[in-house]
């Protein structure tokens, strides 16, 4: 995927959203805001798509949830792709940001998400 994709995923071995225990489930929503609004933040994307996978070869293997960052760039890059046809070719090409971006967007996002998480502490003290 490109450059600002960050995956969420259960800590515990689930296949489906169906599976998540209600603290899970409570804690979701929240976590993919705050992941949503950091990959806003760093990346100004046109649109975040958010999706669900679970695809093993045969059966579900383990849930994972996609926060991607779409920009014009991106589209074009892939010839104006949207939606599930743009992550089919992104995945198909096998295209992968250089290490050295991504340890940097990642450093970034960590900072980010602390921030969040710092604020959000405060607020409910």
């Amino acid at each position: 995927m490109n450059l600002g994709t960050l995956i969420v995923g259960p800590r515990e071995h689930v296949v489906a959203i169906a599976e998540l225990d209600d603290t899970a489930a409570a804690e979701l929503g929240p976590l993919l805001r705050d992941t949503a609004r950091v990959v806003e933040t760093l990346c100004r994307p046109e649109q975040t798509y958010v999706c669900m996978w679970s695809h093993g070869r045969d059966a579900r293997k383990h849930l994972h949830i996609a926060v991607q960052p779409v920009t014009a760039e991106v589209r074009a890059r892939y010839g104006g792709l949207r939606s599930e046809q743009l992550q089919a070719r992104m995945l198909a090409d096998g295209d992968e940001p250089d290490i050295t971006e991504v340890e940097q967007f990642c450093e970034r996002a960590r900072e980010l998400f602390r921030a969040i998480t710092d604020n959000s502490t405060e607020h409910r003290s």
